[in-house]
């Protein structure tokens, strides 16, 4: 049992890895503009969060089935203090294992919340072109409800 999750997390660290480097394309992909490339990227990123998900089930069950066996284990417990429940031989691969998975979890969500502030850049950017094309302008309002109001310039003739 502990050798299943030895494999599992070796898959979980390797995937987590693979999303990292997906994140550095995409990252890549987002400063390029290049919207075929990142359709393509977005494809992967949902294949890779699915395998995630279906190796975190696979770890949680094969966990709570290890801790039937523990007394001291509940809830609350650590993995890292659950792993010295583990036969002496393989903690050291254990403590390893989860250490790479927290490093690469980590740089996952790091190249993640990067992408993020890129994306929605690139939206205000978008959004800011197609008001400026619209006409569309933003004046500020000192009214009992605040707020702006936004008048727009007829620049299109839809008779055409």
């Amino acid at each position: 049992m502990w050798q299943d999750l030895i494999d599992v997390l070796g898959k979980i660290c390797t995937v987590y890895d693979d999303l990292a480097k997906i994140g550095e394309r995409k990252r890549d992909a987002l400063v390029k503009v290049d919207m075929d490339g990142l359709a393509k990227i977005l494809d992967e990123e949902q294949l890779a969060a699915a395998k995630i998900q279906k190796l975190e089930k696979k770890r949680g069950s094969i966990l709570q089935e290890l801790s039937k066996n523990f007394k001291n284990v509940n809830a609350d417990t650590k993995a890292t203090e659950f792993y010295k429940n583990a036969p002496i031989a393989i903690r050291s691969k254990l403590r390893n294992l989860h250490g790479t998975l927290s490093k690469n979890v980590e740089r996952a969500v790091t190249l993640r919340d990067n992408n993020q502030v890129l994306a929605q850049s690139a939206l205000n950017a978008v959004k800011y072109h197609l008001n400026r094309l619209g006409g569309a302008t933003v004046n500020p309002t000192y009214g009992n409800k605040g707020g702006n109001s936004v008048t727009h310039d007829k620049k299109f003739d839809f008779k055409a």
